[in-house]
């Protein structure tokens, strides 16, 4: 610790190494290195500072180049989509109706400044929604969006979809253009958005996050946008599971096995399958199995 040195800078330094995202220890640094002791025996401690910023700032420029985030800790889910668009078209008020999340809403500019997680539930699925912050904003996270399955660009304006996807070349998800606020738009403005966005094929949806118009079919355009199958699961004897383990095409048994437990398949005696990927009910099958969609397995252990 430097001689004389500011509370101010004590609580900047004590922020660096608390701080568990290359981003924040970054901010934290550029505060360490404005209050930074300006006494010549401080003098090493600048130049040590300023060595710290500029490897710091190598390293997430490398992160953001690989399409990786900087920022820590958000698990992907089995099915993740993400909601991107300019400064005040939504987005929090569109998370916020769709999800458990109670993100900050506001009038003002640049509200979101980390991604927010929601969870929506639908089909007796859980989908994750990440609300990104504004794509014209420092704070816009391109790793999340260039990995997510499904891709919500939330627009106000028709110019604002150019901008948004020349951004999105290199994101694989599904792209879907949700057009907010139409709560202020007559029928006919409405009809003739919507032939719009259908001579440019794009796949869209009209929406108010206000008065959730429209939102039973966003919520099934979201979930339709996932290439994946729900499985249900039962024991000998009983119910099938009410809640379905999401699996992808072509998985067979043993997938799903392991997607239950690591290594359970190797427990299994005996499986028994109902539905679309069985010849009968209680089909007996082996762990090779292709599954399909709505399929019930029951597994017997050794």
């Amino acid at each position: 610790m430097p001689i004389n040195a500011h509370p101010d800078y004590i609580a900047a330094e004590k922020e660096y190494h608390l701080n568990q995202t290359l981003e924040g220890k970054f901010k934290a640094l550029e505060k360490m290195i404005s209050l930074a002791p300006s006494h010549k025996g401080a003098e090493n401690l600048r130049v040590q500072l300023r060595t710290r910023y500029k490897k710091l700032k190598e390293k997430i420029g490398k992160e953001k180049k690989k399409g990786k985030s900087a920022k820590k800790g958000i698990k992907k889910e089995d099915m993740q989509a993400v909601i991107v668009g300019m400064t005040n078209t939504g987005k929090s008020s569109l998370l916020s109706a769709l999800t458990n999340a109670n993100p900050k809403i506001s009038e003002h500019n640049f509200t979101t400044k980390e991604p927010i997680i929601g969870m929506m539930g639908y089909a007796k699925t859980s989908i994750q929604l990440i609300e990104i912050p504004a794509f014209e904003s420092e704070y816009y996270d391109r790793g999340l969006v260039h990995t997510a399955d499904t891709i919500l660009i939330l627009v106000t304006d028709l110019k604002q979809i150019k901008n948004i996807d020349k951004e999105l070349k290199k994101a694989h998800g599904k792209k879907i253009i949700v057009f907010n606020k139409i709560d202020s738009f007559n029928e006919q403005e409405k009809r003739k958005l919507s032939a719009t966005l259908s001579s440019k094929k794009h796949n869209f949806i009209l929406v108010s996050a206000k008065t959730k118009e429209n939102f039973n079919e966003l919520k099934n355009k979201i979930f339709q946008s996932f290439d994946k199958m729900r499985i249900y699961t039962k024991e000998p004897g009983k119910e099938k599971s009410k809640t379905p383990i999401i699996m992808k095409p072509d998985s067979t048994i043993k997938d799903a096995a392991e997607k239950i437990l690591k290594g359970f398949s190797e427990k299994v005696k005996e499986t028994k399958i109902w539905g679309p990927s069985s010849k009968f009910p209680g089909q007996k099958v082996g762990l090779q199995h292709k599954l399909k969609n709505l399929d019930v397995v029951e597994f017997k252990t050794k």
